[in-house]
């Protein structure tokens, strides 16, 4: 039997699936609950707490799901069908979705931080130690999560006046172009690369090393990267 929490939790994700944000009120979520108001409000403390809340499920759910298809040999394709995933989970949850990454919040789920920001950046260092990543996984790992919102938004926007069919390229183009500019070739391309794949290596052998040595060898390998 679910929890009076889990009911309501479960009733707005479907209000919100069914009739968008604005589909949420507090009499809508009460009487598909079968709660009273009250309980609401003691439960998530108002309707932002609420959203917050129900943002927080969606987002552990999808990167529950990301974390299950990361088991490729090559980290470039664990990384394209990352994005994939992610463009996916927007179009199949389009008002969750731009609850997320729409109208983000302190503290809020976030692909910038906490758990989303360390699955994209532990396939980017993945990647830097084949020696595949042509810039700093500080860098790339912004990169990539801008341009896999702007895209997964631009195409919630034409799935909802029609033209999704229109713009079916749209993504995996948008996605080539970026990893055009961040992936080098299938071997490792000069120096560069090889600074960008010893740096992702070096937490694997940082015993052999002293604090001081790190950060110099560490910041070595960037001015290389550079």
């Amino acid at each position: 039997m679910t929890t009076p929490r889990q009911r309501i939790l479960d009733a707005t994700e479907a209000l919100l699936s069914s009739g968008g944000r604005e589909a949420v009120s507090t009499r809508a979520v009460s009487a598909a609950a079968g709660v009273q108001a009250q309980t609401i409000y003691r439960q998530f403390g108002d309707m932002a707490g609420l959203l917050d809340a129900v943002a927080y499920e969606a987002w552990t759910r999808y990167l529950t799901l990301k974390q299950a298809e990361e088991h490729r040999a090559d980290a470039v394709e664990d990384l394209i069908a990352g994005w994939n995933l992610h463009v996916q989970f927007a179009l199949d949850n389009p008002a969750l979705y731009k609850l997320i990454n729409g109208d983000p919040r302190p503290g809020q789920p976030s692909a910038v931080s906490g758990k989303g920001h360390e699955l994209l950046s532990g396939i980017l260092h993945r990647v830097a130690a084949a020696g595949r990543l042509r810039v700093p996984v500080e860098s790339a790992a912004p990169m990539v999560y801008a341009a896999s919102v702007g895209a997964a938004l631009a195409l919630i926007a034409a799935q909802g006046d029609g033209t999704l069919d229109t713009h079916a390229g749209l993504s995996a183009d948008l996605r080539d172009a970026v990893l055009a500019t961040v992936l080098t070739g299938p071997a490792p391309e000069g120096a560069q690369a090889r600074a960008l794949a010893l740096k992702a290596a070096l937490p694997g052998v940082a015993d052999r090393f002293s604090a001081a040595e790190q950060v110099l060898l560490g910041e070595w390998l960037d001015r290389i990267a550079r």
